[in-house]
């Protein structure tokens, strides 16, 4: 008896710690660096739909019968182009007026008016990597006979300066080994 009692002490003693736990485990998940931050307009920045909104724009086009919107449908997954008044087939919305300057639309949706901003594509520069081309050199796009010649002797160069520096760096090491491959100091 007295082991069975004893157990179900150090159960409980067990939960109640982890109480504590679940309490840091909760705050940590309400600071997530992967959520967006209180405040932000979502995961997507300036422009991006609210998280709860059904529809999403995601293009503008001007074309001989006018501008048409890219109306995507989070739930489905689907997008249509539209026009102004035009019903979304299958969808129950119509684009309702349009700022083509601040780049929005309103959208009647399940008798809801929705104003929705086009979406920004992140894009970030990207720095040139190391085996990029060498300095001096240019990309032609029709290259003639002379063009490609000069090209294959650049890449021809490229592998002899690389081939010299490999030797270079393989004699260095053995300089610093000694006769029986043993490391000796170089005074």
């Amino acid at each position: 008896m007295k082991a069975s009692a004893l157990h179900s002490l150090r159960i409980a003693a067990l939960c109640l710690g982890l109480v504590p736990a679940a309490r840091v485990a909760a705050q940590e998940a309400d600071s997530s660096p992967f959520l967006p931050a209180a405040g932000s307009a979502g995961a997507g920045g300036a422009g991006a739909a609210a998280a709860n909104e059904p529809l999403e724009l995601h293009g503008i086009i001007a074309t001989a019968d006018g501008l048409r919107f890219c109306i995507f449908n989070v739930t489905k997954k689907t997008s249509k182009w539209v026009g102004l008044d035009e019903t979304g087939s299958g969808d129950g919305y119509v684009v309702k007026s349009a700022d083509p300057d601040h780049e929005t639309v309103s959208v009647a949706s399940d008798g809801r008016l929705l104003t929705l901003s086009l979406r920004r594509a992140k894009v970030e520069a990207a720095e040139a990597s190391p085996g990029g081309l060498p300095p001096g050199v240019s990309v032609v796009l029709n290259p003639t006979a002379a063009d490609e010649q000069r090209r294959l002797q650049m890449i021809a160069a490229e592998v002899r300066r690389r081939r010299l520096l490999r030797e270079q760096a393989d004699r260095m090491a053995d300089r610093q080994l000694g006769p029986g491959g043993d490391r000796r100091e170089i005074r």
